[in-house]
Protein backbone atom coordinates (compact mmCIF):
# COMPACT_ATOMS: atom_id res chain seq x y z
CA UNK A 1 0.00 0.00 0.00
CA UNK A 2 2.99 1.97 0.90
CA UNK A 3 4.82 1.39 -2.58
CA UNK A 4 1.48 2.31 -4.69
CA UNK A 5 -0.53 4.20 -2.70
CA UNK A 6 -1.22 6.59 -5.79
CA UNK A 7 -3.44 3.67 -6.84
CA UNK A 8 -5.52 3.48 -4.07
CA UNK A 9 -5.86 7.10 -4.16
CA UNK A 10 -7.52 6.92 -7.22
CA UNK A 11 -9.52 3.79 -6.27
CA UNK A 12 -10.59 5.55 -3.31
CA UNK A 13 -12.70 7.74 -5.29
CA UNK A 14 -15.03 5.50 -7.06
CA UNK A 15 -15.31 3.50 -3.74
CA UNK A 16 -16.24 6.47 -2.33
CA UNK A 17 -19.17 6.94 -4.40
CA UNK A 18 -20.38 3.49 -3.70
CA UNK A 19 -20.43 4.43 -0.18
CA UNK A 20 -22.11 7.59 -0.11
CA UNK A 21 -24.68 6.86 -2.82
CA UNK A 22 -25.39 3.30 -2.20
CA UNK A 23 -24.87 2.12 1.19
CA UNK A 24 -25.68 5.32 2.85
CA UNK A 25 -28.91 5.72 1.47
CA UNK A 26 -29.54 2.48 3.02
CA UNK A 27 -30.55 3.81 6.46
CA UNK A 28 -33.94 4.54 5.18
CA UNK A 29 -34.63 0.91 5.28
CA UNK A 30 -35.52 1.55 8.88
CA UNK A 31 -38.79 3.54 7.47
CA UNK A 32 -40.28 0.28 6.91
CA UNK A 33 -40.44 -0.10 10.56
CA UNK A 34 -41.25 3.19 11.73
CA UNK A 35 -44.24 5.84 11.52
CA UNK A 36 -45.02 7.01 8.32
CA UNK A 37 -43.91 10.64 8.68
CA UNK A 38 -42.81 11.42 5.27
CA UNK A 39 -41.13 15.16 5.40
CA UNK A 40 -39.35 13.09 9.17
CA UNK A 41 -35.78 12.22 8.72
CA UNK A 42 -36.25 8.32 9.22
CA UNK A 43 -33.99 8.57 12.39
CA UNK A 44 -36.73 10.90 14.06
CA UNK A 45 -39.22 9.03 13.48
CA UNK A 46 -40.84 6.94 16.35
CA UNK A 47 -41.09 2.93 15.56
CA UNK A 48 -44.43 1.55 14.41
CA UNK A 49 -47.09 -0.34 16.12
CA UNK A 50 -46.52 -4.14 16.54
CA UNK A 51 -42.91 -4.08 17.58
CA UNK A 52 -42.34 -2.34 14.04
CA UNK A 53 -43.80 -4.42 11.98
CA UNK A 54 -47.26 -2.82 11.63
CA UNK A 55 -46.94 -2.14 7.66
CA UNK A 56 -45.64 -5.51 7.03
CA UNK A 57 -48.87 -6.81 8.80
CA UNK A 58 -50.60 -3.87 6.95
CA UNK A 59 -49.61 -5.55 3.52
CA UNK A 60 -49.70 -9.04 3.76
CA UNK A 61 -53.73 -7.73 5.08
CA UNK A 62 -53.73 -5.76 1.74
CA UNK A 63 -55.79 -8.41 -1.10
CA UNK A 64 -53.93 -5.85 -3.83
CA UNK A 65 -50.68 -7.04 -2.34
CA UNK A 66 -51.49 -10.23 -2.13
CA UNK A 67 -52.89 -10.06 -5.87
CA UNK A 68 -49.02 -8.41 -7.12
CA UNK A 69 -47.41 -10.96 -5.11
CA UNK A 70 -48.93 -13.65 -7.13
CA UNK A 71 -48.77 -11.85 -10.85
CA UNK A 72 -45.63 -11.29 -10.09
CA UNK A 73 -44.13 -14.28 -9.45
CA UNK A 74 -46.67 -16.07 -12.54
CA UNK A 75 -45.11 -13.49 -14.63
CA UNK A 76 -41.62 -13.63 -13.56
CA UNK A 77 -41.86 -17.63 -13.71
CA UNK A 78 -43.10 -18.06 -17.70
CA UNK A 79 -40.39 -15.49 -18.68
CA UNK A 80 -38.03 -18.20 -17.12
CA UNK A 81 -39.80 -20.91 -18.27
CA UNK A 82 -40.66 -19.80 -22.14
CA UNK A 83 -37.88 -17.12 -22.57
CA UNK A 84 -34.31 -18.50 -20.85
CA UNK A 85 -34.14 -21.31 -23.53
CA UNK A 86 -34.39 -19.56 -26.44
CA UNK A 87 -31.40 -17.62 -26.45
CA UNK A 88 -29.55 -21.10 -25.99
CA UNK A 89 -31.04 -22.66 -28.95
CA UNK A 90 -30.70 -19.08 -31.19
CA UNK A 91 -26.82 -19.11 -29.99
CA UNK A 92 -26.60 -23.00 -30.84
CA UNK A 93 -27.89 -22.57 -34.69
CA UNK A 94 -26.19 -19.26 -35.23
CA UNK A 95 -22.86 -21.23 -34.03
CA UNK A 96 -23.43 -23.60 -36.49
CA UNK A 97 -23.85 -20.96 -39.22
CA UNK A 98 -21.27 -21.33 -42.47
CA UNK A 99 -21.77 -17.76 -43.96
CA UNK A 100 -19.99 -15.15 -41.89
CA UNK A 101 -22.00 -12.09 -42.68
CA UNK A 102 -24.58 -13.41 -42.47
CA UNK A 103 -24.50 -14.56 -39.15
CA UNK A 104 -23.64 -10.89 -37.82
CA UNK A 105 -26.42 -9.67 -40.22
CA UNK A 106 -28.87 -12.00 -37.72
CA UNK A 107 -27.08 -11.13 -34.63
CA UNK A 108 -27.29 -7.40 -35.11
CA UNK A 109 -31.14 -7.76 -36.41
CA UNK A 110 -31.94 -9.76 -33.06
CA UNK A 111 -29.87 -7.55 -30.66
CA UNK A 112 -31.42 -3.89 -32.09
CA UNK A 113 -34.60 -4.30 -29.77
CA UNK A 114 -32.20 -4.03 -26.71
CA UNK A 115 -31.50 -0.64 -27.87
CA UNK A 116 -35.18 0.75 -27.95
CA UNK A 117 -37.09 1.97 -24.76
CA UNK A 118 -40.23 0.06 -23.35
CA UNK A 119 -41.89 3.30 -24.34
CA UNK A 120 -40.91 2.76 -27.69
CA UNK A 121 -41.68 -0.60 -27.72
CA UNK A 122 -44.80 -0.33 -26.10
CA UNK A 123 -46.69 2.08 -29.11
CA UNK A 124 -44.82 -1.12 -30.86
CA UNK A 125 -46.73 -3.36 -29.58
CA UNK A 126 -50.09 -1.28 -29.88
CA UNK A 127 -49.66 -0.68 -33.23
CA UNK A 128 -49.03 -4.74 -33.97
CA UNK A 129 -51.55 -6.25 -31.73
CA UNK A 130 -54.18 -3.41 -30.77
CA UNK A 131 -57.66 -4.17 -31.80
CA UNK A 132 -56.86 -2.25 -34.79
CA UNK A 133 -53.38 -3.38 -35.16
CA UNK A 134 -51.45 -4.88 -38.04
CA UNK A 135 -51.69 -8.68 -37.13
CA UNK A 136 -55.88 -8.37 -36.44
CA UNK A 137 -55.94 -6.36 -39.64
CA UNK A 138 -54.27 -8.94 -41.92
CA UNK A 139 -55.89 -11.82 -40.03
CA UNK A 140 -59.10 -10.13 -40.67
CA UNK A 141 -60.09 -11.38 -36.95
CA UNK A 142 -59.87 -9.33 -33.71
CA UNK A 143 -57.85 -11.17 -31.20
CA UNK A 144 -57.58 -9.35 -27.76
CA UNK A 145 -53.77 -9.62 -27.69
CA UNK A 146 -53.44 -6.74 -25.05
CA UNK A 147 -56.84 -6.55 -23.95
CA UNK A 148 -57.73 -10.16 -22.44
CA UNK A 149 -56.39 -10.97 -19.60
CA UNK A 150 -54.71 -14.31 -20.82
CA UNK A 151 -53.46 -12.99 -23.90
CA UNK A 152 -51.92 -10.21 -22.58
CA UNK A 153 -49.70 -12.55 -20.29
CA UNK A 154 -48.52 -14.28 -23.01
CA UNK A 155 -48.20 -11.10 -25.23
CA UNK A 156 -45.97 -9.31 -22.36
CA UNK A 157 -43.97 -12.63 -21.94
CA UNK A 158 -43.00 -12.99 -25.80
CA UNK A 159 -42.53 -9.50 -26.51
CA UNK A 160 -40.33 -9.70 -23.51
CA UNK A 161 -38.71 -12.42 -25.14
CA UNK A 162 -38.31 -10.52 -28.18
CA UNK A 163 -36.46 -7.43 -26.88
CA UNK A 164 -34.13 -9.13 -24.82
CA UNK A 165 -32.86 -12.19 -26.43
CA UNK A 166 -30.35 -10.65 -28.65
CA UNK A 167 -28.35 -9.49 -25.62
CA UNK A 168 -28.40 -12.83 -24.12
CA UNK A 169 -27.44 -14.58 -27.18
CA UNK A 170 -24.69 -12.48 -27.71
CA UNK A 171 -23.52 -13.60 -24.37
CA UNK A 172 -24.04 -17.54 -25.10
CA UNK A 173 -22.24 -17.21 -28.20
CA UNK A 174 -19.21 -15.83 -26.95
CA UNK A 175 -19.47 -18.63 -24.21
CA UNK A 176 -19.48 -20.92 -27.54
CA UNK A 177 -16.52 -19.21 -28.93
CA UNK A 178 -13.91 -20.25 -25.82
CA UNK A 179 -15.08 -23.52 -26.09
CA UNK A 180 -11.97 -25.94 -26.96
CA UNK A 181 -12.24 -26.80 -30.61
CA UNK A 182 -10.25 -30.45 -30.39
CA UNK A 183 -13.34 -31.36 -28.54
CA UNK A 184 -15.39 -31.07 -31.72
CA UNK A 185 -12.53 -32.94 -34.13
CA UNK A 186 -12.55 -36.09 -31.65
CA UNK A 187 -16.33 -35.95 -31.47
CA UNK A 188 -16.15 -35.89 -35.59
CA UNK A 189 -13.48 -38.45 -35.41
CA UNK A 190 -16.12 -40.49 -33.40
CA UNK A 191 -18.58 -40.05 -36.36
CA UNK A 192 -20.32 -37.36 -34.48
CA UNK A 193 -22.51 -34.96 -36.70
CA UNK A 194 -23.91 -31.34 -36.23
CA UNK A 195 -26.44 -32.05 -34.27
CA UNK A 196 -24.99 -34.15 -31.84
CA UNK A 197 -21.71 -32.19 -31.14
CA UNK A 198 -24.33 -29.29 -30.49
CA UNK A 199 -25.78 -31.62 -27.76
CA UNK A 200 -22.47 -33.52 -26.60
CA UNK A 201 -20.20 -31.18 -27.32
CA UNK A 202 -21.29 -27.51 -27.24
CA UNK A 203 -24.05 -28.04 -24.63
CA UNK A 204 -21.81 -29.41 -21.83
CA UNK A 205 -19.22 -26.77 -22.31
CA UNK A 206 -20.98 -24.01 -21.97
CA UNK A 207 -22.98 -25.24 -19.18
CA UNK A 208 -21.45 -23.26 -16.00
CA UNK A 209 -22.88 -19.93 -17.74
CA UNK A 210 -26.13 -21.41 -18.85
CA UNK A 211 -26.60 -22.13 -14.75
CA UNK A 212 -24.86 -18.61 -13.68
CA UNK A 213 -27.29 -16.84 -15.64
CA UNK A 214 -30.41 -18.88 -14.73
CA UNK A 215 -29.35 -18.56 -11.27
CA UNK A 216 -29.55 -14.64 -12.10
CA UNK A 217 -32.29 -15.29 -13.46
CA UNK A 218 -34.41 -17.08 -10.38
CA UNK A 219 -32.72 -14.29 -7.84
CA UNK A 220 -34.54 -11.58 -10.21
CA UNK A 221 -38.13 -13.74 -10.14
CA UNK A 222 -39.52 -11.00 -7.51
CA UNK A 223 -38.77 -8.31 -9.35
CA UNK A 224 -40.51 -6.97 -12.71
CA UNK A 225 -39.38 -4.30 -15.13
CA UNK A 226 -41.15 -1.40 -13.93
CA UNK A 227 -41.03 0.07 -17.39
CA UNK A 228 -41.93 -2.65 -19.59
CA UNK A 229 -44.99 -2.92 -17.16
CA UNK A 230 -46.23 0.69 -17.12
CA UNK A 231 -45.72 0.69 -20.89
CA UNK A 232 -47.38 -2.40 -21.58
CA UNK A 233 -50.61 -2.59 -19.00
CA UNK A 234 -53.93 -1.04 -19.41
CA UNK A 235 -57.08 -0.89 -17.72
CA UNK A 236 -58.38 -3.56 -19.19
CA UNK A 237 -55.50 -6.10 -17.89
CA UNK A 238 -54.95 -4.56 -13.77
CA UNK A 239 -55.89 -7.95 -12.52
CA UNK A 240 -52.55 -9.46 -14.35
CA UNK A 241 -50.75 -6.63 -14.60
CA UNK A 242 -50.17 -5.11 -10.97
CA UNK A 243 -47.01 -6.54 -9.63
CA UNK A 244 -45.29 -5.81 -6.63
CA UNK A 245 -43.30 -2.28 -8.29
CA UNK A 246 -46.97 -0.62 -9.43
CA UNK A 247 -48.20 -1.78 -5.99
CA UNK A 248 -45.06 -0.21 -4.13
CA UNK A 249 -45.33 2.88 -6.75
CA UNK A 250 -48.86 3.58 -5.99
CA UNK A 251 -48.71 3.36 -2.27
CA UNK A 252 -45.27 5.07 -2.08
CA UNK A 253 -45.34 7.91 -4.30
CA UNK A 254 -48.79 8.48 -5.01
CA UNK A 255 -50.31 7.38 -2.06
CA UNK A 256 -47.51 9.53 0.48
CA UNK A 257 -47.51 6.00 2.36
CA UNK A 258 -43.55 5.80 2.71
CA UNK A 259 -43.47 3.16 5.44
CA UNK A 260 -45.88 0.87 3.17
CA UNK A 261 -43.73 0.54 0.39
CA UNK A 262 -40.26 0.28 2.12
CA UNK A 263 -41.89 -2.49 3.73
CA UNK A 264 -42.81 -4.37 0.62
CA UNK A 265 -39.86 -3.24 -1.21
CA UNK A 266 -37.40 -4.91 2.06
CA UNK A 267 -39.35 -8.04 1.69
CA UNK A 268 -39.47 -8.34 -2.05
CA UNK A 269 -35.40 -7.73 -1.28
CA UNK A 270 -35.28 -10.31 1.34
CA UNK A 271 -37.28 -12.90 -1.16
CA UNK A 272 -34.98 -12.41 -3.89
CA UNK A 273 -31.90 -12.99 -1.64
CA UNK A 274 -33.40 -16.10 -0.69
CA UNK A 275 -33.96 -17.34 -4.22
CA UNK A 276 -30.69 -16.65 -5.16
CA UNK A 277 -29.48 -18.47 -2.13
CA UNK A 278 -31.26 -21.55 -2.18
CA UNK A 279 -31.10 -21.63 -6.32
CA UNK A 280 -27.11 -21.47 -5.27
CA UNK A 281 -27.35 -24.08 -3.13
CA UNK A 282 -29.05 -26.55 -5.54
CA UNK A 283 -26.41 -25.66 -7.93
CA UNK A 284 -23.48 -26.61 -5.73
CA UNK A 285 -25.32 -30.20 -4.66
CA UNK A 286 -25.24 -30.51 -8.30
CA UNK A 287 -21.49 -30.21 -8.95
CA UNK A 288 -21.75 -26.87 -10.43
CA UNK A 289 -19.55 -24.14 -9.10
CA UNK A 290 -22.85 -21.08 -8.71
CA UNK A 291 -22.30 -17.64 -8.14
CA UNK A 292 -20.72 -17.55 -4.81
Amino acid sequence: MVRFWTLYVMLAIPLSQVVIFRYGPMINILAAFKENKFLWPVMERAWAGNHGFEFFIKAFDNPLFMESLRNTFVLSILQILIGFPIPIILALFLNELRSTLFKRFTQTILYMPNFLSWAIIGGMATGIFGAAGLVNNALGTSIPFLTSSTHWIFSYVFIGIWQSMGWNTIIFLAAIAGVNPELYEAAAVDGAKRFRMMWHVTLPSIRSVIIILLLLNVGGIMGNNFERIMAMRNPLVYGVSDVIEVFVYDRGIRGMDQSLAAAVGLFQSIVSVVLLFSANAIAKRAGERGIM
